[in-house]
């Protein structure tokens, strides 16, 4: 199977309207990725079809999932916009795919290491990305209160995620994990001022793993 022909199965299986134009560009970011990747080692997934299932519609899959919990709020709210951050981004997963599908959205990543900021900046001049900004700094010192939401899926504890990165949600912001198996331990060490909102199993088509979108929220 073709990777592009593994992408159209895999976004079918995903319950959002995609842009017609999106499909493409999810393939030139991947061959980007794949090129930058035999020199600066941005990934250790290599192999064509992981990298379309484990990068591009493991990103893609939460989509419906943000858009009824904080997509909804925010037009209860009459909130407009949406800013988005993807901490510690690395090769610009999930922020790039999301800033594909969601053209509206204003979509940051924040990555120190500069090889992979370098790349993010490739991806953003080679596919006209307008709505995407690229960070190289450490997410410490980007300003509070920038964003309505914040994504990841590479800190590795949940409260690791509050502490460096929980400064940067508006009042109503929302923090957004992605991770495997739901973590109990890591929930249980959240600091007295957070609640999980939602912890929601996600299925990746394609994948036979778990996940899960972990929905943090101030108290």
């Amino acid at each position: 199977m073709s990777s592009a022909t593994q992408l159209t199965a895999g976004l079918a299986a995903i319950d959002f309207a995609f842009p017609e134009r999106m499909q493409s560009q999810l393939l030139s970011f991947l061959d980007l990725l794949s090129k930058w990747n035999r020199t600066y080692n941005l990934t250790a997934i290599r192999d064509p079809a992981a990298m379309v299932t484990q990068h591009l519609i493991d990103s893609l899959v939460v989509l419906p999932n943000i858009c009824q919990l904080v997509l909804t709020t925010r037009r209860q709210n009459s909130e407009v916009s949406f800013r988005l951050a993807d901490v510690g981004s690395g090769a610009g997963l999930p922020g790039i795919p999301l800033a594909l599908a969601c053209p509206e959205w204003k979509v940051s990543l924040i990555e120190t290491v500069d090889k992979k900021s370098a790349f993010q900046r490739q991806v953003k001049a080679e596919l006209k990305l307008d709505n995407l900004t690229v960070l190289n700094t450490r997410v410490e010192q980007v300003a509070a209160a920038s964003f309505d939401a914040v994504i990841s899926r590479a800190f590795a504890d949940l409260a690791d995620f509050v502490n460096l990165a929980g400064h940067l949600i508006t009042q109503n912001g929302y923090l957004l994990a992605m991770k495997g198996a739901l973590p109990h331990q890591e929930i249980a060490r959240l600091p007295a001022a957070w609640q999980v909102e939602a912890s929601i199993p996600i299925a990746v088509p394609g994948l036979d793993a778990q996940r899960h979108l972990v929905v943090l929220r101030k108290v």
